[in-house]
């Protein structure tokens, strides 16, 4: 089981056990605004989210979605990872926090992590997507060094930010 850590942080592989977390995630307000409705509303919603998506990604990819815990408590705060999406044409950086860690640096810290991890890993480049709005993630993506390549179509009508990182 693959496990990643910084000086606050361990980022580590999800179970099934974390659903109770992912619930709360996925419907905080911030990932609704800024990420999307998935929709997952239970419990059992929230295992099949976590069996369909990073648990089968560890299986089928080597790499997924990992959840970030504070080192000092253990306390999940929230994902970082590699994700795979049909929609873009290479290997995306994702991560998202709940409410009360936002502007803490955990992000970034996750982030550089996982970046490391992908050069092990002999991922070339690293995409990332983002609502034009979210100027935080923005601000995020460009201290890590992504570089944004313009707008992208996303979903219904809509459109995301496409930035890139060479590593």
């Amino acid at each position: 089981m693959l496990t990643l850590e910084t000086e606050r942080l361990i980022l580590r592989e999800m179970t099934v056990k974390d659903a109770p977390f992912m619930l709360t995630l996925l419907n905080s307000q911030g990932f609704l605004d800024n990420i999307g409705d998935r929709g997952v509303r239970t419990l059992a919603q929230a295992e099949n989210h976590l069996i369909e998506g990073p648990l089968n990604s560890y299986q089928e990819h080597g790499y997924g979605m990992y959840c970030i815990e504070l080192r000092q408590s253990g306390e999940p705060v929230g994902v970082a990872g590699l994700v795979n999406r049909e929609q873009l044409p290479g290997i995306d950086l994702g991560y998202a926090l709940l409410p009360d860690y936002l502007g803490k640096g955990y992000a970034v810290e996750a982030s550089r992590a996982v970046l490391a991890h992908a050069k092990t890993l002999a991922i070339g480049e690293l995409l990332a997507i983002v609502n034009e709005g979210n100027g935080p993630s923005r601000a995020l993506l460009e201290k890590l060094g992504f570089v944004c390549d313009g707008p992208i179509p996303w979903g219904e009508d809509g459109e995301v930010l496409l930035y890139k990182i060479r590593l």
